[in-house]
This record gives C-alpha cells, sequence and structure tokens, in this order.
C-alpha cells in the first residue's frame, strides 16, 4: 500500500499592512520636503495669527484658526492616501477666496460702514473729544523728546518736555507731570542726557513709536498735554464732552447738545444736524432704499439701471451682429486673402484693451482727438450725455466684434452644408433659409456665450472708467454720471477714485444688487435658450 503524496505547500505572504508613524513617510524625497514644507508654513502662520487674535479677545476666530490647523495636521500626517487629503486645499482657497469675502460683502451691506463710522461709538466719542481740543490760553508750546521707561521698542512711552522760556525739563506720563532729575538740554531745546532709567530715542526710534505717543495723554490741571509731531508739544482742552447720563455730547462754551441716535450712529442736535464723526450700527434694509429715498438720486439712479441694461444688451447683439456679418462675409474659400483679413479683423481683440481704450479717449477729445479733426465736427464727445454714450458704445463695438468674428465663423463652420442645400432645393430664399436654418443653429453654439457676455458687459467696468469715467456729470449728481454703470457707481461710492466720502456698506448693497440682476437674467435666458436644443 502506498503512502498518500504530499503536495508542497506555498505560504501565502501576508498582506501588506498600514505603514505606521507620524505620516512623513513618502515615496520621494521631493514628496516628503513638500509635506515638511507645508506643515512648516500651516505652523508659521498659526503662531503669527494666533496672539493678535488673543490680544483683541477674538476666541471665535481663534478657536477657528487652532481647529483649521489641528485638522490639516491631522490629515496630512495619516501615513495612508485619504481623500480629504486632495480635496482640502481646494476647500481652503474656497473659503479664503470665494466664501468669506461674499459673507463679509453681505454682512457690510446691511451697516452704515463707510467715512465717519468706521469704529464703535467709544471711538466716536473719543475722536469728537481730541478733535474739539483748544489750546489753553496762556500755556507754553513744548519742545518735546520722546523717551521711553526701558526698552525703546516696548518701552511704556513718556514725554521730556522743555519749556522755552525757563529750559525748565518736565516727564509726562498717563499719571501726570514730574520734574526731571539731572536732565540736559542742548541749545536747539532737546534733552540730550536724563537719569531716572529713561531711554531717549533718536528719530527713527521715535517714528516706529509714533503710535504709542498719540495715544499718551498727559493730564494737567487746566485739561492735557499731547504731542504735535514728533518735537512738539501743546496744552489743550477740549470743548465737547461726553455726558453718560443723557448720553450725548455737550458743547462747553455754548452749552449745545448733541444726543446719540442709534439707528443712524449719529451725535444729532435737535435741528436734526450731526456731528461728523459717527460710529458703525446695522442699518437693515436702508442702503437699499437710499436710492429711492431721494427724489433727485432716484430718478438718476432708475437712469443709470436703464443705462446699465442698454449698454450690455447693444454690446451684445451690436458686436454680435457686426461679427456675423463679417463671418458671413469670409467663410468662403473663393475669397483671396482670406487669412490676411482674419487677422486684420482679430487685431483689435490681440491687443490690451485697456491702452487701447486710453486711446480712444484721446481719440475722442473735442480740441485735438482725431474724430473731430477727421470728419471736421466740433462734438463735445464726454461733455454731453447722448454724445458720451455713444461714444461708449462705438468704442466697445470696436473692441468687442473681434471676439464674436471669432466665435460665430467657427459656429458657421459647425453647421452642416447639406442642411442649407437641401433649404434652397426645396424653394427657399437664401434669407429665408438664413433665418430658419442657420441662425437657429448658429444659437445652439452660440447661447451659452452671448449671456456670459452680456454679464460681462453689465458689469464692464473699464470701459467706463478708462474712456468717459462715468461722466458727464449733472449739476444736481456730482456721483451719479451719465454713462455710470451700477459697478463704476459703485466703485465711486466706495471711495477708490479718490473723492473721498466712501461709503462701503451702500457699496456692498450696489454689489449685491448686480449679482442679483446679472443672476435673475442669467438663470432665465439659460432656461429659454434650453429650448434650442430640441433643434438638434
Amino acid at each position: 500500500m502506498s503512502s498518500p503524496t504530499v503536495q508542497p505547500t506555498t505560504a501565502k505572504a501576508p498582506a501588506p499592512s498600514r505603514p505606521r508613524g507620524l505620516g512623513l513617510s513618502s515615496s520621494t524625497p521631493l514628496a516628503l520636503f513638500g509635506k515638511v514644507v507645508g506643515l512648516g508654513l500651516v505652523a508659521a502662520v498659526t503662531v503669527w495669527m494666533a496672539p493678535p487674535l488673543l490680544a483683541t479677545r477674538s476666541w471665535l476666530m481663534l478657536a477657528l484658526l487652532l481647529l483649521s490647523a489641528a485638522a490639516i495636521f491631522f490629515i496630512y500626517l495619516q501615513p495612508w492616501k485619504i481623500p480629504p487629503k486632495y480635496l482640502v486645499p481646494g476647500v481652503v482657497f474656497l473659503i479664503a477666496f470665494q466664501i468669506i469675502p461674499v459673507v463679509f460683502t453681505v454682512s457690510t451691506a446691511f451697516t452704515n460702514f463707510g467715512d465717519g463710522h468706521r469704529g464703535t461709538k467709544e471711538e466716536a466719542i473719543a475722536a469728537i473729544q481730541a478733535g474739539s481740543v483748544q489750546p489753553v490760553a496762556g500755556a507754553p508750546e513744548y519742545y518735546l523728546t520722546v523717551a521711553t521707561q526701558g526698552d525703546p521698542a516696548t518701552g511704556p512711552i513718556v514725554m521730556l518736555l522743555v519749556d522755552p522760556a525757563t529750559k525748565t525739563v518736565q516727564v509726562g506720563t498717563a499719571e501726570g507731570l514730574q520734574p526731571a532729575e539731572n536732565a540736559q538740554v542742548s541749545d536747539n531745546f532737546k534733552v540730550t542726557a536724563i537719569d531716572g532709567g529713561y531711554t531717549i530715542l533718536n528719530l527713527g526710534q521715535a517714528s516706529a513709536r509714533a503710535a504709542d505717543l498719540a495715544q499718551l495723554t498727559v493730564p494737567t490741571a487746566q485739561g492735557a498735554i499731547k504731542n504735535n509731531g514728533l518735537s512738539r508739544a501743546v496744552e489743550g482742552k477740549a470743548t465737547r464732552l461726553y455726558d453718560a447720563a443723557c448720553d450725548c455730547i455737550r458743547e462747553a462754551a455754548t452749552g449745545a447738545t448733541w444726543t446719540a441716535d442709534g439707528t443712524i450712529g449719529y451725535f444729532v442736535d435737535a435741528a436734526g444736524n450731526n456731528l461728523d464723526q459717527g460710529w458703525q450700527v446695522n442699518v437693515g434694509l436702508a442702503n437699499w432704499a437710499k436710492p429711492f429715498q431721494d427724489s433727485t438720486l432716484r430718478t438718476h439712479f432708475v437712469g443709470m439701471v436703464v443705462w446699465n441694461f442698454a449698454f450690455a444688451l447693444i454690446s451684445v447683439f451690436g458686436t454680435f451682429a457686426v461679427g456675423l456679418l463679417m463671418a458671413m462675409a469670409l467663410n468662403s474659400d473663393k475669397v483671396r486673402g482670406l487669412r490676411f483679413y482674419r487677422v486684420l479683423i482679430v487685431l483689435p481683440y490681440a491687443m490690451p484693451a485697456f491702452a487701447m481704450l486710453l486711446v480712444w479717449r484721446d481719440m475722442f477729445n473735442q480740441d485735438f482727438g482725431l474724430i473731430n479733426n477727421l470728419f471736421h465736427l466740433n462734438v463735445n464727445w464726454f461733455g454731453e450725455p447722448t454724445a458720451a454714450k455713444i461714444a461708449v458704445l462705438l468704442v466697445q463695438f470696436w473692441l468687442g466684434y473681434p471676439y464674436m468674428f471669432l466665435v460665430t465663423t467657427g459656429a458657421l463652420q459647425a453647421i452642416p452644408s447639406d442642411l442649407v442645400e437641401a433649404a434652397s432645393v426645396d424653394g427657399a430664399s437664401r434669407f429665408f433659409a438664413f433665418r430658419t436654418v442657420t441662425l437657429p443653429l448658429l444659437f445652439v453654439a452660440t447661447a451659452p456665450l452671448l449671456i456670459s457676455s452680456f454679464a460681462f458687459n453689465f458689469n464692464n467696468f473699464n470701459a467706463i472708467r478708462l474712456t468717459s469715467d462715468g461722466g458727464p456729470f449733472p449739476p444736481d449728481s456730482p456721483s451719479l454720471g451719465a454713462t455710470d454703470l451700477l459697478i463704476s457707481y459703485t466703485y465711486r461710492l466706495a471711495g477708490f477714485s479718490g473723492g473721498g466720502g466712501a461709503q462701503y456698506g451702500l457699496a456692498a448693497a450696489m454689489s449685491i444688487l448686480i449679482f442679483l440682476i446679472v443672476a435673475a437674467v442669467s438663470i432665465v435666458s439659460f432656461r429659454r435658450t434650453a429650448a434650442l436644443e430640441d433643434i438638434n
């Protein structure tokens, strides 16, 4: 009896286990270096941002910062591949550059944030009182030497005050004045040496501590001493003081009173006049209602909205019509020099738009512009509303038709030629075949581009800013011009044009209004153009 044959067995290889540790192992040294550098940057940003948030008691932002850093370290220190490793960078950039600006804009739109309303009520009171300080009669103008108690960069700021009449030196701190010990004064009334552990700052060190010096107030029997730059100090007294009992500002000399109005963030008197300095408050929907509350502004604002729609629609369909005509004219191989003509037409589109807008602005100049000189005209193009609008539209036609030419050329070449031939065989005229066959198929390909072009031209800031700058401006509306679009008007409200009087809350509301208009038009247009898909 033969013994059973024993088959050799092969041991199964153990399943690969996930690497353990801190997760710094990587397939290549370059990847490991990138991970270390990335996590190091996260740690550096966290350490840099945490102290200011802690100092200002911004607990929510501090908690978000620490949780975000901990989450990033937890995800990227994992030794195995997980989806968050690839999703986190995109999510971080989405939050930083999309969500946070949108949230900030929406929150600002419900406030009166702007010039005169940048801070809290306490800061407004301090500014009003400081702005009303008048020099005390008979008090000298002191020569100032800036010093610190201890370290020049971090020590408490003190004023070394020299009376020019007697050359006596006093030390001014937040507690008051005290005599200086063994102070030496130069011929130009600067303190060069002093006992008591004070460190005299040079000009560069004093400039670096200018903000701390401005916050220092030395109380005196008649008022307080404040610096006037880095070399002088004066004793003054506030003429307007805050009274907490009535929540108002009182004028010491006249007894005039301005009471706090929390709905608008101003101190207002009985006649309705307010002080220049206010504070930030929530105003609800007042920013959206403001353009319609004043009859003059309402007329110009409605006209601007109508012009904004007209500008966008005329720019889109006008350039589309011109581009389509040129595309149809050059959509034939029988045309000689076809490439040359196409390059010539595309040339305006290839040149920098901002440079061309500036050139066109000079060409429309009334005195030495090419347009008036070439056609023997004397039109004040940017001085009359109608002429300014025509000039802006002409510039847009010149800049926009090459793009539409490229789009329609590609769409026309994609339309099967046998469809047009079939229509002609059935006896249809060229115009009828174009209207019933070519144009609908053309819209199938170009409708989304026309919608996006409308959104672009609705917010075409450069076309207005670099040519007419929103003008001309009527006498009763110095901030809203005849050619202004919503976007250029918003730019001016935000104070970026240098005119002063920034109204960030109102500008944020206008930004949201622009978004709502463009979004509504785009949604409706896309739903309407969806019917064109049935043509295919």
